[in-house]
């Protein structure tokens, strides 16, 4: 198995790693499922997945962190990415999460993303976190306010979606750690 060079985390359900190649299949599913990618760059071909999930696993190579491929432990099976983000000209140091429709409404975003946030503020040293998320994704609004974060105000992203209305949502390290767990 060809896999990006990083850390293996584990929570109660879910195993989260570096991208791997054999994740292709999931993460096409999830970029080819119009609903699913809505909020996330929008529906791609299979070849338009590959080449985002290997600007994924670039970030890793270049980085030092990317987000996870999610893992199911009871079946094995690729669910979803979540984890630290921060392309060239991103409005800060994210965490974000994408789910595969059919692990919506179980938790998995928030197990995952709180995994993802504990190691960024402690592996990364990162001060904040925000999440980056379109006003009409009510979905993920609520899985920032179970993180704890709040909305910081209207945020910009760089091309190619600069045109696209977003919000940022986050919270300090401080605020992460002081939170009732």
């Amino acid at each position: 198995m060809s896999i990006a060079p990083g850390p293996t985390l584990q929570t109660a359900r879910l195993i989260l790693r570096p991208i791997a190649q054999q994740d292709l299949d999931g993460w096409a599913e999830l970029m080819g499922d119009a609903e699913a990618a809505r909020f996330i760059g929008g529906q791609q071909s299979r070849p338009s997945a590959w080449r985002g999930m290997a600007s994924m696993a670039g970030s890793w190579a270049l980085n030092g962190f990317g987000m996870f491929s999610l893992i199911e432990k009871d079946t094995g099976r690729w669910i979803g990415r979540a984890g630290p983000w921060r392309p060239e000209g991103w409005p800060g140091t994210e965490v974000g999460w994408s789910l595969l429709r059919t692990a919506w409404g179980k938790g998995y975003a928030v197990e995952a993303a709180e995994a993802a946030m504990d190691w960024a503020f402690d592996a990364l040293d990162w001060t904040r976190i925000i999440h980056c998320i379109d006003p009409a994704n009510l979905p993920s609004q609520k899985v920032a306010q179970r993180l704890g974060s709040t909305l910081l105000g209207p945020g910009r992203m760089p091309d190619p979606f600069s045109d696209l209305p977003i919000e940022l949502w986050g919270q300090t390290r401080d605020q992460w750690r002081a939170r009732p767990r």
